[in-house]
């Protein structure tokens, strides 16, 4: 992609729109980035760009006149496929493109890109691992936490591992991963897609532009996951469960035998793995109680795993903001499993309906540390709090990292003050 003078405006100014600046910079052109947020709210962002001088800034919202001379726009994955700013650009004739597309641009070596509405990180995580082991380089980026854009020009690897979402899958038009892993799907970003089939129609781009060349992975005890076999240009290949096997490891070991890798460094890779932060993360044990972050369950899909997982008296908190799930295929497990729910957020009456009548709910209308104060005091010695918010967490925080590391400073004083 030769940009050299070309203007290039980028939507959104959080990681992966200052990363797809930077490589605007970095490929000669010409970089501007809008943001809805007011200039201070995003200045300790701007201010990590190489060459933050020579970028114009637009902040406390977007205008048509801002865009209208670009080359090119760059949307953000927070960017709706149909803001406004994008609409501008398409009437004007400018093209408009997601993070993940602009960085796929610069490319020169093989993509593995996985998806799915949980596990992504775990499985993505674990294939660069993999990679690593049989001695052949691997970046792992996307939506784990690095964007595309920051690494695809400065560092060597022999693979790309992308972990990507359907909000980063809803605009690109040419990104072709070698190896495209599609792992699950169930219920998730209601807020943002108008139904599961549009949100499915996100995840199932993946595969669009691979061709023969190229691999697919499919759950096949997933059955919508399953049904895109027979659709995909690509060569297909299946994982499904087996017995107790975590089905992430399960991908990960079909991957490396695809890529010619053996057996036995996957499974060593997978037997030593520890996990990944935020999720099913052990803090502390105060008082006889285990405190567990498990800030990455976005999903409901994602606290039922963590749920199946406890086997001690459980006082959960759960809350954030509104995603638009519905959380009564819960109730079962929550009645069984769930001594006491404490909530917080947008959501927290939502959740206080659902498992009020099964589970002593108390509602939280404070922050993150009164509700692990409540959950201090509810919990039993030999029991655990068990933080799993099953919702997103914009109404309180940057993201799930930044609210996993909150809990985990929150439950850290508490032992500083025990000790």
């Amino acid at each position: 992609m030769d940009l050299k003078g070309k203007k290039v405006t980028v939507i959104g100014a959080a990681k992966s729109g200052i990363a797809a600046a930077q490589l605007v910079l970095e490929a000669g052109g010409v970089a501007r980035i809008t943001d809805a947020r007011p200039l201070g709210d995003i200045e300790r962002a701007l201010a990590g760009l190489r060459g933050r001088g020579a970028v114009t800034v637009e902040a406390g919202g977007h205008t048509a006149a801002f865009i209208q001379d670009s080359h090119l726009v760059v949307a953000s994955p927070g960017v709706w496929k149909d803001a406004p700013p994008l609409g501008w650009a398409r009437d004007k004739g400018i093209p408009v493109m997601g993070e993940i597309e602009f960085a796929w641009r610069f490319c020169r070596k093989p993509v593995i890109a996985v998806t799915g509405s949980n596990g992504k990180t775990t499985t993505a995580t674990l294939i660069a691992r993999v990679l690593e082991a049989a001695g052949r380089s691997a970046c792992l980026c996307g939506n784990v936490g690095v964007p595309f854009s920051q690494v695809v020009l400065s560092v060597p690897a022999d693979y790309f591992v992308v972990e990507i979402s359907s909000f980063q899958l809803e605009l690109i038009e040419t990104f072709r991963p070698h190896m495209a892993v599609l792992l699950n799907f169930s219920q998730n970003h209601l807020d943002r897609h108008p139904d599961m089939q549009d949100y499915f129609n996100a995840k199932k781009r993946i595969f669009m532009n691979q061709t023969s060349a190229d691999h697919a992975l499919l759950n096949a005890d997933a059955p919508l996951v399953y049904s895109l076999a027979a659709t995909i240009p690509s060569r297909v290949s299946f994982f499904r469960h087996a017995g107790t096997a975590n089905p992430n490891f399960l991908a990960v070991l079909e991957v490396a035998r695809i890529l010619g890798i053996p057996g036995g460094v996957a499974e060593q890779v997978c037997a030593a793995f520890p996990g990944v932060e935020h999720r099913m993360e052990k803090v502390a044990v105060l008082d006889g109680v285990e405190y567990i972050n498990d800030s990455k369950s976005t999903t409901v899909e994602a606290a039922r795993w963590a749920l199946e997982r406890m086997q001690r008296p459980t006082v959960m908190i759960a809350g954030g903001s509104d995603k638009c799930l519905d959380y009564a295929p819960l109730r079962e497990l929550m009645r069984r499993k769930v001594s006491a729910l404490v909530v917080i957020g947008v959501i927290k009456d939502q959740l206080r309906e659902t498992f009020g009548d099964i589970v002593p709910v108390e509602v939280v209308g404070g922050g993150l540390e009164e509700a692990v104060a409540c959950a201090r005091r509810l919990a039993v010695a030999g029991g655990s709090v068990l933080f799993s918010p099953m919702t997103a967490s914009f109404d309180m925080f940057d993201n799930f990292e930044h609210r996993g590391k909150v809990f985990k400073q929150i439950v850290n004083r508490l032992g500083d003050s025990h000790a």
